[in-house]
């Protein structure tokens, strides 16, 4: 199973950006290990909107499903969820930390209707766990 991984703004500094909340790893450094039987990954990350919806929108031709982190576009962007239900592909939502112990606007996202699933709170192992889900739940066999 093809699947893609596409990353928002700031998460391009991840191991660096508030590691309290993220850790201290780098996409990058977590992406290296990241194994999953069953699921070749891919990786896309821009700080762009518009860049994520053509990802998004692109993705339907390429993969099988997508794990997307759209971070603070999550709560924002009803272009990145129409996008998601513009696409035949399954998509979970994952967030690093737990959006509902966060500011109040972050407890909604425009996603999480559009999505299969969301993980929030499990740091980047919600990263493994999404794509596990994919691989049992919509692999063609």
């Amino acid at each position: 199973m093809r699947i893609l991984i596409i990353n928002g703004p700031n998460l391009n500094l991840l191991g660096a950006r508030e590691p309290e909340l993220y850790g201290s790893q780098s996409f990058e450094e977590f992406l290296a290990t990241l194994k999953v039987d069953g699921a070749q990954i891919d990786y896309y990350q821009s700080n762009i909107e518009g860049e994520l919806i053509t990802a998004i929108q692109e993705s339907r031709l390429h993969y099988d499903g997508v794990v997307l982190n759209a971070a603070a576009y999550s709560h924002t962007s009803v272009g990145i969820a129409d996008a998601v239900t513009a696409i035949d592909i399954p998509v979970v939502e994952v967030h690093i930390s737990n959006i509902y112990r966060r500011e109040n606007f972050r407890h909604f996202t425009y996603l999480a209707s559009r999505c299969v699933g969301t993980i929030a709170g499990l740091g980047l192992k919600g990263y493994e766990l999404a794509i596990e889900f994919l691989v049992a739940n919509f692999s063609k066999i």
